[in-house]
Protein backbone atom coordinates (compact mmCIF):
# COMPACT_ATOMS: atom_id res chain seq x y z
CA UNK A 1 0.00 0.00 0.00
CA UNK A 2 1.47 3.23 -1.10
CA UNK A 3 0.63 6.71 1.08
CA UNK A 4 0.56 10.02 -1.11
CA UNK A 5 1.49 12.96 1.23
CA UNK A 6 0.25 15.92 -0.53
CA UNK A 7 2.55 18.70 0.11
CA UNK A 8 1.71 22.70 0.75
CA UNK A 9 3.18 26.01 0.08
CA UNK A 10 2.92 29.28 2.00
CA UNK A 11 3.78 32.47 0.69
CA UNK A 12 4.77 35.71 2.28
CA UNK A 13 2.37 38.03 1.88
CA UNK A 14 3.20 42.09 2.80
CA UNK A 15 1.37 43.87 4.91
CA UNK A 16 1.75 46.72 7.00
CA UNK A 17 2.91 45.73 10.31
CA UNK A 18 6.34 45.68 11.98
CA UNK A 19 9.00 43.43 11.78
CA UNK A 20 8.53 41.23 15.06
CA UNK A 21 4.70 41.12 14.19
CA UNK A 22 5.66 39.81 10.89
CA UNK A 23 8.45 37.34 12.33
CA UNK A 24 6.03 36.20 15.31
CA UNK A 25 2.82 35.18 12.92
CA UNK A 26 5.53 33.16 10.71
CA UNK A 27 6.54 31.59 13.53
CA UNK A 28 2.58 30.80 14.43
CA UNK A 29 1.74 30.17 11.32
CA UNK A 30 4.34 27.27 10.60
CA UNK A 31 3.61 25.62 14.12
CA UNK A 32 0.39 25.84 13.43
CA UNK A 33 0.66 23.84 9.87
CA UNK A 34 3.36 21.33 11.78
CA UNK A 35 0.45 19.83 13.96
CA UNK A 36 -2.19 20.04 12.15
CA UNK A 37 -0.26 17.97 9.15
CA UNK A 38 0.70 15.73 11.61
CA UNK A 39 -2.59 15.56 13.59
CA UNK A 40 -3.71 14.55 10.01
CA UNK A 41 -0.80 12.08 9.00
CA UNK A 42 -2.15 10.40 12.56
CA UNK A 43 -4.93 10.83 11.68
CA UNK A 44 -4.91 8.86 8.03
CA UNK A 45 -2.20 6.11 9.91
CA UNK A 46 -5.15 5.65 12.62
CA UNK A 47 -7.64 4.69 9.95
CA UNK A 48 -5.79 2.77 7.44
CA UNK A 49 -4.62 0.43 10.48
CA UNK A 50 -8.28 0.21 11.16
CA UNK A 51 -9.19 -0.59 8.39
CA UNK A 52 -6.65 -2.88 7.10
CA UNK A 53 -7.83 -4.52 10.76
CA UNK A 54 -11.45 -4.59 9.97
CA UNK A 55 -10.49 -6.26 6.12
CA UNK A 56 -8.77 -9.48 8.61
CA UNK A 57 -11.04 -9.64 11.05
CA UNK A 58 -14.17 -9.67 8.03
CA UNK A 59 -12.44 -12.83 6.11
CA UNK A 60 -10.76 -15.93 6.54
CA UNK A 61 -7.39 -16.54 4.41
CA UNK A 62 -6.58 -20.06 2.52
CA UNK A 63 -3.96 -21.67 1.54
CA UNK A 64 -3.40 -25.07 -0.18
CA UNK A 65 -1.85 -27.95 1.82
CA UNK A 66 -1.30 -31.08 -0.24
CA UNK A 67 0.18 -34.67 -0.38
CA UNK A 68 0.79 -36.84 -3.24
CA UNK A 69 1.32 -40.93 -2.43
CA UNK A 70 1.41 -43.74 -4.56
CA UNK A 71 2.27 -47.54 -4.05
CA UNK A 72 2.40 -50.77 -5.66
CA UNK A 73 0.76 -53.49 -4.34
CA UNK A 74 3.78 -56.17 -5.60
CA UNK A 75 6.89 -55.48 -7.75
CA UNK A 76 5.40 -57.09 -10.82
CA UNK A 77 5.11 -55.20 -14.05
CA UNK A 78 1.81 -53.91 -13.97
CA UNK A 79 0.94 -54.64 -10.51
CA UNK A 80 -1.89 -52.66 -8.81
CA UNK A 81 -1.13 -49.15 -7.54
CA UNK A 82 -2.83 -47.10 -4.36
CA UNK A 83 -2.69 -43.85 -4.97
CA UNK A 84 -3.70 -40.67 -2.66
CA UNK A 85 -4.08 -37.10 -3.66
CA UNK A 86 -5.43 -34.95 -1.29
CA UNK A 87 -5.54 -31.13 -2.12
CA UNK A 88 -7.09 -29.06 1.03
CA UNK A 89 -7.69 -25.31 1.73
CA UNK A 90 -6.40 -24.39 4.58
CA UNK A 91 -7.20 -21.39 7.14
CA UNK A 92 -3.45 -20.06 7.19
CA UNK A 93 -1.59 -19.01 10.74
CA UNK A 94 -2.49 -14.87 10.19
CA UNK A 95 -5.87 -15.77 10.64
CA UNK A 96 -4.90 -16.37 14.52
CA UNK A 97 -7.20 -18.72 16.86
CA UNK A 98 -10.52 -18.70 14.41
CA UNK A 99 -7.75 -20.33 12.11
CA UNK A 100 -7.24 -22.58 14.47
CA UNK A 101 -10.71 -23.90 14.83
CA UNK A 102 -11.77 -23.87 10.63
CA UNK A 103 -8.76 -26.42 10.61
CA UNK A 104 -9.96 -28.16 13.59
CA UNK A 105 -13.03 -28.66 12.65
CA UNK A 106 -12.12 -29.65 8.14
CA UNK A 107 -9.67 -32.16 9.54
CA UNK A 108 -12.50 -33.59 11.74
CA UNK A 109 -14.74 -34.18 8.75
CA UNK A 110 -12.79 -34.95 5.85
CA UNK A 111 -9.87 -37.10 7.70
CA UNK A 112 -11.23 -37.93 11.15
CA UNK A 113 -7.86 -36.54 12.47
CA UNK A 114 -7.57 -33.83 15.10
CA UNK A 115 -4.97 -31.68 17.02
CA UNK A 116 -2.02 -32.01 14.15
CA UNK A 117 -1.07 -29.10 11.71
CA UNK A 118 -2.85 -29.73 8.12
CA UNK A 119 0.43 -30.88 6.73
CA UNK A 120 0.89 -33.53 9.73
CA UNK A 121 -2.72 -34.55 9.28
CA UNK A 122 -2.72 -35.26 5.31
CA UNK A 123 0.54 -36.96 5.35
CA UNK A 124 -0.61 -38.98 8.13
CA UNK A 125 -3.79 -39.80 6.53
CA UNK A 126 -1.65 -41.29 2.89
CA UNK A 127 0.67 -42.95 4.98
CA UNK A 128 -2.24 -45.11 7.08
CA UNK A 129 -4.18 -45.05 4.04
CA UNK A 130 -1.43 -46.61 1.48
CA UNK A 131 -0.21 -48.78 5.06
CA UNK A 132 -3.94 -50.51 5.45
CA UNK A 133 -4.33 -51.35 1.42
CA UNK A 134 -0.76 -53.05 1.29
CA UNK A 135 -1.39 -55.25 4.73
CA UNK A 136 -5.18 -56.25 3.37
CA UNK A 137 -4.85 -56.21 -0.20
CA UNK A 138 -1.39 -58.28 -0.28
CA UNK A 139 -2.43 -61.21 0.99
CA UNK A 140 -5.53 -61.68 -1.16
CA UNK A 141 -3.94 -60.51 -4.10
CA UNK A 142 -1.19 -63.06 -4.09
CA UNK A 143 -4.00 -65.61 -4.28
CA UNK A 144 -5.17 -64.36 -7.58
CA UNK A 145 -1.90 -62.64 -9.26
CA UNK A 146 -1.79 -64.72 -12.21
CA UNK A 147 -5.68 -63.96 -12.91
CA UNK A 148 -5.21 -60.53 -14.79
CA UNK A 149 -8.88 -59.88 -15.38
CA UNK A 150 -9.42 -59.54 -11.26
CA UNK A 151 -6.07 -57.27 -11.64
CA UNK A 152 -8.98 -54.04 -11.01
CA UNK A 153 -9.78 -55.26 -7.91
CA UNK A 154 -7.15 -53.84 -6.37
CA UNK A 155 -6.96 -50.48 -8.09
CA UNK A 156 -7.25 -47.94 -4.82
CA UNK A 157 -7.41 -44.31 -5.08
CA UNK A 158 -8.43 -42.01 -2.68
CA UNK A 159 -8.76 -37.70 -4.08
CA UNK A 160 -9.84 -35.06 -2.47
CA UNK A 161 -9.93 -31.50 -3.95
CA UNK A 162 -11.47 -28.42 -2.21
CA UNK A 163 -11.80 -24.67 -2.35
CA UNK A 164 -12.76 -21.96 -0.08
CA UNK A 165 -14.57 -18.68 -1.39
CA UNK A 166 -16.97 -15.73 0.22
CA UNK A 167 -20.29 -17.16 0.78
CA UNK A 168 -22.97 -14.67 2.43
CA UNK A 169 -21.49 -11.29 3.66
CA UNK A 170 -20.77 -13.03 7.04
CA UNK A 171 -19.71 -16.26 5.88
CA UNK A 172 -16.57 -18.20 4.42
CA UNK A 173 -17.73 -21.19 2.30
CA UNK A 174 -15.78 -24.69 2.08
CA UNK A 175 -16.02 -27.21 -0.41
CA UNK A 176 -14.66 -30.47 -0.87
CA UNK A 177 -14.74 -32.86 -3.47
CA UNK A 178 -13.58 -36.61 -2.69
CA UNK A 179 -13.58 -39.27 -4.70
CA UNK A 180 -12.69 -42.76 -3.70
CA UNK A 181 -12.21 -46.68 -5.45
CA UNK A 182 -11.91 -49.31 -3.48
CA UNK A 183 -12.37 -52.40 -5.64
CA UNK A 184 -16.34 -52.07 -6.25
CA UNK A 185 -18.64 -51.35 -9.23
CA UNK A 186 -18.13 -48.18 -8.85
CA UNK A 187 -16.06 -45.43 -7.35
CA UNK A 188 -18.08 -42.87 -4.63
CA UNK A 189 -18.06 -39.37 -5.31
CA UNK A 190 -19.12 -36.58 -2.73
CA UNK A 191 -19.51 -32.73 -2.21
CA UNK A 192 -18.93 -31.89 0.96
CA UNK A 193 -19.41 -28.14 2.01
CA UNK A 194 -19.17 -25.87 5.28
CA UNK A 195 -19.89 -22.74 6.42
CA UNK A 196 -17.73 -20.42 8.72
CA UNK A 197 -18.71 -17.27 10.56
CA UNK A 198 -15.75 -15.02 9.21
CA UNK A 199 -15.60 -13.21 12.94
CA UNK A 200 -15.14 -16.58 14.93
CA UNK A 201 -14.20 -19.62 12.32
CA UNK A 202 -17.67 -20.88 14.35
CA UNK A 203 -19.32 -23.35 12.02
CA UNK A 204 -22.63 -22.50 10.97
CA UNK A 205 -25.67 -25.27 10.87
CA UNK A 206 -29.16 -24.23 9.79
CA UNK A 207 -30.15 -24.13 13.28
CA UNK A 208 -27.74 -20.48 13.00
CA UNK A 209 -29.81 -19.90 10.15
CA UNK A 210 -33.66 -20.66 10.80
CA UNK A 211 -35.75 -19.98 13.76
CA UNK A 212 -36.78 -22.52 15.66
CA UNK A 213 -39.59 -24.52 14.35
CA UNK A 214 -38.01 -24.07 10.35
CA UNK A 215 -38.65 -27.85 9.32
CA UNK A 216 -41.71 -27.89 8.51
CA UNK A 217 -41.94 -25.34 6.03
CA UNK A 218 -37.98 -25.86 4.88
CA UNK A 219 -39.15 -29.06 4.05
CA UNK A 220 -42.19 -28.30 1.98
CA UNK A 221 -39.87 -25.48 -0.12
CA UNK A 222 -37.49 -27.86 -0.59
CA UNK A 223 -40.05 -30.63 -1.61
CA UNK A 224 -41.36 -28.41 -4.08
CA UNK A 225 -38.08 -27.49 -5.70
CA UNK A 226 -37.50 -31.48 -5.92
CA UNK A 227 -40.66 -31.86 -7.95
CA UNK A 228 -39.60 -28.86 -10.10
CA UNK A 229 -36.05 -30.02 -10.79
CA UNK A 230 -37.19 -33.66 -11.59
CA UNK A 231 -40.43 -32.48 -13.70
CA UNK A 232 -43.08 -34.06 -11.65
CA UNK A 233 -46.42 -32.85 -9.85
CA UNK A 234 -46.19 -34.47 -6.11
CA UNK A 235 -44.28 -36.76 -4.11
CA UNK A 236 -45.80 -40.10 -5.49
CA UNK A 237 -44.34 -39.18 -9.05
CA UNK A 238 -40.72 -38.25 -7.08
CA UNK A 239 -40.84 -41.96 -5.99
CA UNK A 240 -42.44 -43.53 -9.07
CA UNK A 241 -38.93 -41.77 -9.98
CA UNK A 242 -36.70 -42.88 -7.74
CA UNK A 243 -36.35 -40.44 -5.31
CA UNK A 244 -37.49 -39.94 -1.48
CA UNK A 245 -38.36 -43.95 -1.61
CA UNK A 246 -39.40 -45.03 2.29
CA UNK A 247 -38.62 -41.41 3.29
CA UNK A 248 -39.25 -37.98 3.60
CA UNK A 249 -38.02 -34.80 2.46
CA UNK A 250 -35.70 -33.45 4.65
CA UNK A 251 -33.23 -30.55 4.73
CA UNK A 252 -29.68 -31.35 4.22
CA UNK A 253 -26.98 -29.75 6.70
CA UNK A 254 -24.62 -29.97 4.00
CA UNK A 255 -25.38 -26.32 2.32
CA UNK A 256 -23.97 -23.57 0.99
CA UNK A 257 -24.90 -20.14 2.35
CA UNK A 258 -24.94 -16.58 -0.10
CA UNK A 259 -26.60 -13.62 0.31
CA UNK A 260 -29.06 -14.49 -1.92
CA UNK A 261 -29.54 -18.23 -2.20
CA UNK A 262 -29.04 -21.25 0.09
CA UNK A 263 -27.85 -24.32 -1.93
CA UNK A 264 -28.85 -27.89 -0.57
CA UNK A 265 -26.44 -30.71 -1.48
CA UNK A 266 -27.71 -34.13 -1.51
CA UNK A 267 -24.84 -37.20 -2.59
CA UNK A 268 -25.88 -39.97 -4.45
CA UNK A 269 -27.66 -42.76 -2.89
CA UNK A 270 -28.92 -39.94 -0.08
CA UNK A 271 -32.36 -39.08 -1.61
CA UNK A 272 -32.22 -41.38 -5.12
CA UNK A 273 -30.50 -44.02 -6.50
CA UNK A 274 -26.89 -44.33 -6.60
CA UNK A 275 -27.59 -43.85 -10.91
CA UNK A 276 -29.07 -40.54 -10.36
CA UNK A 277 -25.80 -38.82 -9.15
CA UNK A 278 -25.77 -35.69 -7.16
CA UNK A 279 -29.08 -33.82 -6.43
CA UNK A 280 -28.41 -30.05 -5.86
CA UNK A 281 -31.49 -27.43 -4.71
CA UNK A 282 -30.92 -24.18 -4.85
CA UNK A 283 -33.78 -22.14 -2.53
CA UNK A 284 -33.69 -18.00 -3.30
CA UNK A 285 -33.74 -16.69 0.58
CA UNK A 286 -36.77 -14.67 -0.12
CA UNK A 287 -39.51 -17.72 -0.46
CA UNK A 288 -37.93 -18.28 3.42
CA UNK A 289 -38.13 -15.16 4.88
CA UNK A 290 -40.32 -15.98 7.43
CA UNK A 291 -38.17 -18.56 9.11
CA UNK A 292 -34.98 -16.41 8.70
CA UNK A 293 -32.70 -15.70 11.84
CA UNK A 294 -33.19 -11.46 11.35
CA UNK A 295 -29.42 -11.40 11.11
CA UNK A 296 -29.83 -13.44 8.43
CA UNK A 297 -32.34 -11.12 6.50
CA UNK A 298 -31.20 -9.05 3.75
Amino acid sequence: MQISVQKYNFFAISLPISQFKCIFAHNFLTKTTFRMKKFTFTALLACMILACSTEIEDTIVFENTTVNKEVKLSNDEGSPVCAVHLQIATASEENGHKGEVVNRIIQKRLLNMEELTMQQAVDSFANAYTTTYLRNLLPLYNQNRADTAKRTWYEYHYVITSEARQGSKSTMVFIATTDYFEGSAYSVNQRIAMNFDVQTGRLMGLNDIFVPGYENLLNAVLQKALCEKVGVPDISDLRQKGYLVGMQMFPSENFILEDETITFIYNPSEIAPHTQGETELVIPLSNLEQILRKENKS
